[in-house]
């Protein structure tokens, strides 16, 4: 792992764009050279480089709006002697706090260190909150479940036609956007499977349904996964001692009707499943404590299974 702290890439990345924009624009406002070091701290030498334009830097802090806006206000602050040192480091850290806050500071740092991606991190803004760290947990876990759905053999054949997709709740979740899953839907291509994007929370209200109506009965089941209503699987899934609930398709209010369904079983079972209707694809949901559980319950169910017809 590489361990990049963001306060590196502002001295590294941030300063250094900055600075060079600064003396352009100080230049333009008829300060010298001499006079631009000496505001910014910098050699004589350093400012010629970013006066000429050799210094380099960073577009995406060049370009943003919000840094082009604070160093013409200083600029113009400097040059009409109505700002100070102090008044410009102000105003540059308040920038710092804005670009921190999933601005580019935010974008470099995750290409930086891969292993924040898709973690909807906001280290910087809310610090150790325990509440990010339950976050990080689930997304970790939907990533995770889907990695091992994509390595199941055969588990094409078990692809719906709008896709399948990986669903975890956060605890004491209260509506979709509490649960975590795969933007865009696992597909089947070509016998592979694609995961299009890392997860995150509101993402798919298809899969977030399953998933809180099963929480609201059994506060311990927060993960759920729908795959193609199959017969095969089924027969499997009772085998295995599950008794996989089958409940009606057409509902407008889905997760109402599952909470039903639930309350009227006494539990919230492992497999539940439908048969499809009109307009809508039959569809089954593996459910478990956590994505990974229901993830390695589905592969547990196809080990050793080909490829199968679906219903």
């Amino acid at each position: 792992m590489s361990l990049v702290l963001p306060s590196e890439l502002v001295v590294d990345r941030f300063l250094p764009t900055v600075r060079a924009m600064l003396a352009t624009r100080l230049a333009d406002r008829g300060l010298t050279q001499q006079e631009i070091a000496a505001e910014l701290g910098v050699t004589q030498a350093a400012v010629s480089k970013y006066v000429s334009g050799e210094s380099g830097g960073d577009d995406r802090f060049r370009d943003h709006p919000e840094t082009v806006a604070t160093v013409e206000r200083i600029a113009d602050g400097i040059a009409g002697g109505e700002m100070d040192g102090y008044d410009a480091l102000a105003e540059l850290l308040a920038l710092v706090r804005t670009l921190e806050d999933r601005g580019p500071i935010c974008e470099i740092h995750e290409e930086e260190m891969p292993e924040l991606r898709g973690l909807g991190c906001d280290l910087c803004v809310r610090g150790l909150d325990p509440d990010v760290r339950a976050e990080r947990d689930v997304l970790a876990n939907v990533r995770t479940a889907a990695r091992t759905l994509a390595s199941i053999p055969g588990l094409a054949a078990y692809i719906p036609n709008v896709g399948t997709n990986v669903g975890m709740a956060l605890p004491d979740a209260r509506d979709e956007t509490d649960v975590a899953a795969v933007p865009g839907r696992i597909y089947a291509m070509g016998g592979r499977i694609e995961i299009p994007a890392n997860p995150e929370f509101g993402a798919s209200k298809h899969v977030a349904t399953a998933v809180l109506a099963a929480n609201a009965v059994e506060p311990a089941v927060r993960g759920a996964i729908n795959v193609a209503t199959d017969d095969v699987l089924l027969e499997r899934a009772e085998a295995a001692g599950i008794d996989p609930l089958e409940f009606d398709a057409d509902y407008e209010d889905r997760g109402k009707h599952l909470r039903e369904r639930f309350d009227d079983r006494g539990d919230v079972p492992l497999v539940a499943y439908h048969r499809g209707a009109f307009g809508i694809e039959p569809a089954t949901y593996v459910f478990g404590g956590t994505a990974i559980e229901a993830a390695e319950l589905i592969e547990s169910l196809l080990d050793d299974e080909t490829r199968v017809d679906t219903v």
